[in-house]
């Protein structure tokens, strides 16, 4: 049994982190220098900018990981794809500018996700707050029905976060294989043997929050374990 219960964590470790190993793999191995690319992916994304007429929309660069950000309507990229031409860079760039031709379009899939990111923040926050109060509460009460029943409404909001995730998956779809692909590979910006390895990129961009809906469950499952 005590086999079997170790062999149990360690296939849900592995199904929890092995998307995050494999996204980091793949846009690894596509980060090299391409001498033969005409700029960086910071220009990528600024040219794409200015070629959808996505007006208001600036590029930057990054220390807190590639994304799009709807209010500030800027294109965010970390240092490596913002300076570097490599594959992965202008993928990257492309996916991400995905995002502002969503946002520019009017699409609900992002609206959608912007207000649940708005509403997940709070529920973080209140849940922290739960936690830290249920163990106080249940002592000034003297019931573990207290504790109990803080600790629940707790996961119930860290659950909000999961909902997140969940939405998202189909708007990075949609950024990758309906938005950057296309405008890559129809847009000549590449050459036929590359555009296997852009989409292995752009899927590894849309799954980076597969990996998060899986650590946001594993954390649910710790404090679910925990009441137990």
């Amino acid at each position: 049994m005590a086999f079997l219960g170790l062999f149990g964590v360690l296939l849900i470790l592995a199904l929890v982190y092995a998307p995050q190993f494999w996204v980091g793999h793949t846009m690894r191995r596509h980060s090299d220098e391409r001498p033969d690319f005409p700029g960086t992916g910071g220009e990528m994304a600024q040219h794409l900018v200015e070629r959808f007429e996505l007006s208001g929309v600036g590029v930057e660069m990054t220390d807190k990981g590639d994304h799009y950000d709807p209010e500030a309507r800027v294109v965010r990229l970390s240092q490596a794809n913002y300076q570097g031409a490599s594959l992965t860079a202008v993928a990257v760039a492309a996916h991400e500018v995905g995002h502002a031709l969503q946002h520019h379009r009017g699409e609900r899939g992002l609206a959608l996700r912007q207000k649940l990111v708005g509403v997940a923040m709070t529920t973080d926050r209140i849940a922290s707050v739960f936690f830290i109060a249920a163990p106080v509460l249940a002592v000034l009460l003297r019931t573990p029905a207290a504790m109990l029943g803080m600790a629940v409404i707790g996961i119930g909001l860290l659950g909000v976060r999961v909902l997140v995730h969940l939405v998202t998956l189909p708007v990075e779809y949609d950024a990758s294989f309906n938005k950057a692909l296309p405008i890559l590979r129809e847009g000549g910006y590449l050459a036929d043997e590359d555009i296997a390895g852009a989409r292995s990129v752009l899927k590894a961009a849309a799954f980076t929050y597969v990996a998060a809906a899986l650590t946001s469950l594993l954390n649910l499952a710790r404090w679910i374990r925990v009441l137990r």
